[in-house]
């Protein structure tokens, strides 16, 4: 399927287009152009979608919806949206949008109303409602929140007008702006038959829709990326085996990450899977600033983009910007005109090469993963399809290695060099991507 074949760009809207942190409801900015700039950059990147985490209006940050009909006031209009898709799509780039189904701001009409009428309306089966406690905002009545935050309101997903209601939202967001695909917010406390009515609802639209979905921890998950459910989870064990990895210089940690879930054995747990692979987002440290030695940076994004599964890039990190998680996460979530796009003008260049090297092998896409070699600060490994075998090898150490894979000549596609797999000589902090010949 393309988003198989794809290199994803996540880009989080409020941030990237510098909205207030609070939306005051007021009147409406025209922020979108920014996004739209963007277009020439992320071809040259060789993306071929762009995840949107949430643009509908919301009272703060995005997860706190309000409107789930309308684009974020801070961020334009739903034409101006449309447009944008339509550019986005022009230039062979898919839109997946984050749909936040779990819970909902304050200010929701529906629950809005709960809060005026009590037992006096329907809209009370929309929530977990008890009537006889009271919220730290002193409602008088007090209900379910996600994980201890009140200003995010759980929704009754059990209820059958709530479903048709967002259901409704879906069929909207495909039929206005042509999106080809979901991120499900916290989609580890979604039930698995809200996933299947999802899938009904957008495959009756579009047939190649894109569902993938925020777990946390994938453990027990692997049941849900099914034909009828998910096409992919996000791979938050492989983020961190790969940052704790490379800190530790203990490579073994990743390798057993990758064969635990994509090696062609009968109990890998995502075998023939193309989970959603990423070395940072809007939740975690940027990757500059989480690794210890910036020398790996690149070796990172070389794992990130030949690993079994979908590569995700998260906006700025293409240039090596840092950022940490002070000022409420902010610091993650910055204006693109405060990007500093000469951080690392070496990585943006390399995240081009191993785009098309990714377009160039399907193996990468479609084969099969099996260990090659490993040590403390040196690893390889093969991606293998029966026309294509392609051998990765990544030294984290500060001193040279040689690696010994096979018998046989490639080209490194990362280099244009040609040497037999058998004395692959790495210097410090390098990789090669081997074609074999």
């Amino acid at each position: 399927m393309w988003f198989d074949e794809s290199v994803f760009y996540q880009i989080y809207p409020l941030g990237f287009c510098g909205a207030e942190r609070e939306n005051d409801f007021g009147e409406t900015r025209h922020r979108l152009s920014l996004i739209e700039k963007e277009i020439g950059h992320l071809k040259e990147l060789g993306v071929g979608a762009v995840l949107f985490n949430p643009l509908f209006e919301s009272e703060r940050h995005g997860y706190d919806t309000v409107d789930f009909f309308r684009v974020d006031r801070r961020l334009g209009t739903n034409e101006e949206f449309a447009a944008l898709v339509k550019k986005l799509h022009e230039a062979g780039i898919r839109v997946v949008l984050d749909g936040v189904f779990n819970h909902v701001g304050r200010a929701f009409p529906p629950f809005k109303e709960v809060l005026q009428k009590r037992e006096g309306t329907d809209y009370r089966f929309w929530f977990n409602i008890n009537f006889w406690g009271n919220s730290r905002y002193n409602d008088g009545l007090d209900y379910e929140n996600w994980e201890g935050h009140p200003e995010l309101v759980k929704l009754r997903l059990e209820n059958a007008d709530l479903q048709n209601y967002l259901m409704d939202a879906v069929r909207f967001w495909i039929d206005a702006f042509d999106i080809d695909g979901l991120r499900l917010d916290v989609s580890y406390l979604l039930p698995p038959w809200f996933m299947e009515l999802l899938r009904r609802t957008a495959g009756e639209k579009k047939g190649d829709f894109f569902l993938v979905g925020e777990v946390i921890h994938n453990n027990n998950f692997q049941q849900n990326v099914c034909p009828s459910r998910l096409d992919s989870i996000t791979n938050y064990e492989g983020f961190r085996s790969m940052i704790s990895a490379f800190n530790s210089g203990n490579l073994f940690e990743i390798e057993h990450s990758m064969s635990r879930l994509f090696a062609d054995t009968p109990w890998a747990l995502f075998k023939g899977k193309h989970l959603l692979n990423f070395v940072d987002n809007h939740d975690v440290e940027r990757a500059a600033t989480s690794l210890k030695n910036r020398d790996n940076l690149q070796n990172l994004y070389t794992l990130l983009y030949t690993m079994p599964g979908i590569p995700c890039v998260y906006y700025g990190s293409e240039y090596g910007i840092e950022g940490d998680k002070s000022d409420l996460d902010y610091r993650l979530r910055p204006f693109i005109g405060e990007i500093d796009r000469q951080a690392h003008p070496a990585l943006t260049e390399h995240l081009v090469k191993l785009a098309r090297i990714r377009k160039e092998c399907p193996a990468l896409s479609y084969g099969t993963y099996c260990k090659a070699t490993c040590m403390n600060t040196n690893f390889s490994f093969v991606r293998e399809m029966p026309e294509e075998k392609i051998i990765v090898a990544v030294n984290i150490g500060d001193g040279d290695a040689t690696i010994r894979v096979e018998e046989a000549e490639g080209v490194d596609l990362l280099t244009g060099q040609i040497r037999n797999l058998n004395d692959i000589y790495l210097p410090p902090h390098s990789a090669c991507i081997y074609r074999r010949k």
